[in-house]
């Protein structure tokens, strides 16, 4: 089997730093364009797993931006191709504010370009509170003009539910999760939430540390239980003392939407009231951790003398901080290729099974888990 091709092989290959290279393939910073369709285009050429399914044309020559994606979804067959008659908008419904600091700017720029290669285009909706409690569905929603829908970051069961239930096919990334009722049946698109976890408690163990525990609301969104269950789940398996009172997994993100200073406080004063700290906190996502290490700085704790914390998302907050926070990297263009790909073949074959698919995702160590 060949060896597995790697940034730094193609930052070789190129003349390139390894960051730009990086920067190029995951669209995490400024980089002319030029260079990144050269990167992007030698991505493809080797193999790289990110670009693995792209099919490059003969003569490509890198003169235009979208050069490197002419041929990206090749493995979806032409019956894909929009109709001339048929709906053209796909629906993007979301609660989120798409900012620099989500993994899901670069996801929804990727499911733009993918769609526009078979006549789609993309609209995009921000739900309100009171459209969510009142089950209403979007106006961007409509039988003349919609062919899909995709919704990211809705959270809400009953909303979700009724969404699932309209007539047109849907892709939900991410989800709700559902404990007391079975969920409805629907294609949902999750990152992978159990490995780099798994990975990361086990090189913690090799390295003699014995004491974890968890933050962040599980119930949140089926992310976070995974990450949650993957966490329960490693401990056990590596035979490693797990004390429940030392996680907190419930009531975090409504005090912290309503009040952050309070939110703040009150995690000091949970924290303070502990017997003991774990050796490590492994957090739900980045700005989870981002709070706890706030908090711990109020304490006068060391991070990661006294305590070490994992982040998930790979945010660019999680790069400026001090110490800089270890986080899960999402790969988000790979996720927007694979939202796309589903819901196509949704669209033209609706009566398939219902399917969940879990993206990539890579550990990244950084100081703050560094003794």
């Amino acid at each position: 089997m060949a060896e597995r091709v790697t940034i730094q092989d193609i930052a070789d290959a190129l003349g390139l730093s390894r960051n730009t290279v990086s920067k190029a393939i995951n669209n995490t910073g400024p980089i002319a364009e030029a260079t990144k369709t050269a990167v992007l285009k030698k991505a493809a050429e080797m193999g790289y797993k990110q670009f693995s399914y792209l099919t490059l044309p003969p003569n490509m020559d890198g003169k235009t931006d979208d050069a490197a994606f002419d041929n990206v979804s090749q493995d979806l067959p032409p019956s894909c191709m929009r109709t001339r008659s048929g709906p053209s908008e796909i629906a993007f419904i979301t609660t989120g504010q798409m900012d620099n600091s989500h993994f899901g700017t670069t996801m929804v720029d990727r499911i733009s370009h993918e769609l526009s290669l078979f006549g789609y285009s993309l609209t995009i909706y921000r739900l309100l509170p009171a459209e969510i409690a009142a089950l209403r569905v979007p106006p961007v929603i409509h039988p003349s003009r919609t062919a899909g829908i995709i919704c990211a970051e809705l959270l809400d069961s009953d909303y979700c539910r009724m969404v699932a239930n309209l007539p047109y096919p849907c892709l939900f990334v991410d989800f709700p999760v559902y404990l007391e009722e079975d969920p409805p049946k629907a294609d949902v698109l999750l990152m992978d939430n159990e490995s780099c976890i798994f990975s990361f408690i086990r090189t913690m163990r090799d390295k003699g540390v014995r004491s974890f525990a968890f933050i962040g609301d599980v119930y949140h969104c089926q992310s976070f239980f995974e990450r949650y269950r993957s966490f329960r789940c490693a401990v056990e398996t590596y035979g490693l003392p797990y004390d429940p009172s030392l996680s907190i997994t419930r009531d975090c993100n409504k005090l912290r939407i309503n009040s952050y200073p309070e939110y703040l406080k009150s995690l000091v004063d949970r924290l303070s009231a502990l017997p003991v700290l774990p050796e490590v906190y492994i957090c739900a996502n980045d700005f989870v951790a981002i709070d706890l290490m706030r908090a711990l700085l109020e304490m006068n704790i060391r991070i990661p003398n006294d305590i070490m914390v994992l982040g998930f998302d790979d945010s660019p907050e999680s790069r400026i901080l001090s110490p800089a926070l270890s986080t899960v990297h999402i790969h988000s263009q790979t996720m927007g290729y694979t939202a796309v790909k589903m819901l196509l073949n949704r669209i033209q074959q609706p009566d398939l099974y219902s399917q969940t698919v879990h993206t990539e995702t890579s550990l990244l160590l950084r100081a703050s888990t560094e003794r």
